[in-house]
């Protein structure tokens, strides 16, 4: 599970039995990234608030597989794999075409993306390794140049965010040690 103590649903009290409840999806199971808050239940509500705030909220602007992709490029330059390995099935659930998957998934091995993501799309992806790796060094003309691509300054803040989760999310799992489930539960959890 993880380096600190997690608490499974059926050893949960009352209180995070119900936040466990609503975290659950489809495999009747907490994974492992959300059990690790377990001795802190506020956290778990507020990881999951920010998670389907800045990757499945309705009014979110940038296609659902660019927000997985830019996932699975954050957590692979941090080396989190637990992260990878979920948001690639979010990627692919969310192209739908497997060669188009693929070819994304390959490109996304590289910390510089290229086709078949479009000139604009990796201007994003270049903002995202920029911000994730060396965030200190991100300026004005890095925004300035997303705008120049075409992309509206609330998807720019999409952009920014969905970086800033994957930081957040891959230093938790990193940091505690948070083990990946068995293969056939690895999902991301709006699939869930």
């Amino acid at each position: 599970m993880s380096w600190i103590k997690s608490i499974q649903p059926a050893q949960a009290d009352a209180a995070l039995g119900k936040t466990y409840q609503r975290v659950v999806g489809s495999r009747q199971q907490v994974d492992n990234v959300l059990a690790v808050h377990a001795l802190r239940p506020q956290t778990l509500q507020a990881h999951m608030g920010l998670y389907q705030a800045v990757m499945h909220h309705a009014d979110l602007q940038l296609p659902l597989w660019m927000r997985e992709a830019i996932g699975v490029l954050v957590s692979r330059l941090n080396r989190c794999d637990y992260c990878v390995a979920h948001h690639r099935c979010g990627l692919s659930a969310a192209v739908a075409d497997a060669q188009h998957f693929a070819a994304l998934d390959q490109a996304l091995a590289t910390p510089r993306p290229g086709l078949p993501f479009s000139p604009p799309q990796q201007l994003a992806l270049e903002y995202a390794r920029k911000l994730t790796v060396t965030p200190s060094d991100v300026s004005a003309k890095d925004v300035q140049m997303l705008r120049e691509a075409g992309f509206s300054d609330g998807e720019i803040l999409e952009v920014n965010q969905v970086v800033a989760y994957f930081c957040y999310v891959n230093r938790v799992v990193l940091g505690l040690g948070v083990e990946l489930e068995p293969p056939a539960a690895a999902t991301s959890p709006a699939q869930a």
